[in-house]
């Protein structure tokens, strides 16, 4: 991925050892300043692929001792960031490669669905107005992970290649990608993650009990004149998946 951040590069290298076997449970990875070294990175940078490892739940820090490979997780946990969205290709695939899984996704997009009242409001557009809606059902190794309904408005894509998401030109690529295709840069994803309890139909296609925990999130995507140009109700089984969200703090 040639335009990944480097640390997230080193984050990947870092974690494709640790899964290869070379750091075993409980082992020690060396030292911020080593890492750095060995990968020709500042020690900012090593610092924070290995705080991404501990968020993602693979290593653990222990005070004033060191880094360490920790035991697995019973629940994966899927990290939400906002340099998921700028890695290339699909972030639900970049997210299931982190995990050691193969992501792929069943989809069916609707042109010209009338915006209901709520999704209008969330797309700053009027009720009943044109949009293309997709239903998503994500799947990791071939089973459930999360389901997605996403409203884009026809408005914007309407006369342009890639008004299918998974059709065209850019097929799969994600929304990041395929608007940057026709001049639209995404600056700002807003995500607001609601608990809530699985219906029949949700429970029935990510395979757990009705009734059951999961996690609903409204995002929305924003260009760089704060136009929302998607938004999208996603939909994670709690008792499978913990979402945890990387927030960037101020850096010397």
């Amino acid at each position: 991925m040639p335009h990944e951040t480097p640390y997230l590069q080193v984050a990947d290298q870092l974690r494709a050892r640790i899964k290869s076997g070379e750091w075993a449970i409980g082992d020690k990875l060396p030292s911020r300043a080593r890492i750095a070294a060995e990968y020709g990175v500042g020690q900012s940078v090593a610092q924070r692929a290995m705080e991404r490892l501990v968020i993602q739940g693979l290593l653990e820090g222990r005070a004033g001792s060191g880094t360490y490979v920790r035991r697995p997780r019973e629940r994966l946990r899927m990290v939400r960031s906002r340099h998921r969205e700028h890695r290339g290709g699909s972030p639900f695939r970049s997210d299931m490669h982190e995990q050691g899984k193969t992501g792929t996704w069943e989809c069916h997009s609707t042109a010209r669905v009338p915006a209901p009242d709520h999704i209008a409001e969330r797309l700053a557009i009027s009720p009943g107005d044109p949009t293309v809606f997709t239903r998503y059902e994500f799947l990791a190794d071939g089973q459930p992970v999360q389901l997605s309904e996403s409203w884009e408005p026809m408005a914007i894509t309407g006369e342009t290649p890639v008004v299918l998401p998974e059709m065209g030109p850019l097929a799969g690529a994600g929304v990041v990608e395929r608007m940057r295709s026709i001049g639209i840069t995404i600056d700002l994803a807003v995500e607001v993650p609601r608990p809530a309890r699985a219906s029949q139909r949700t429970a029935n296609l990510l395979g757990i009990g009705t009734g059951d925990l999961v996690t609903e999130i409204e995002r929305t995507y924003y260009d760089t004149d704060g136009r929302p140009v998607e938004t999208a109700d996603i939909t994670v089984a709690d008792v499978r998946w913990e979402i945890a969200y990387e927030i960037g703090g101020p850096r010397d």
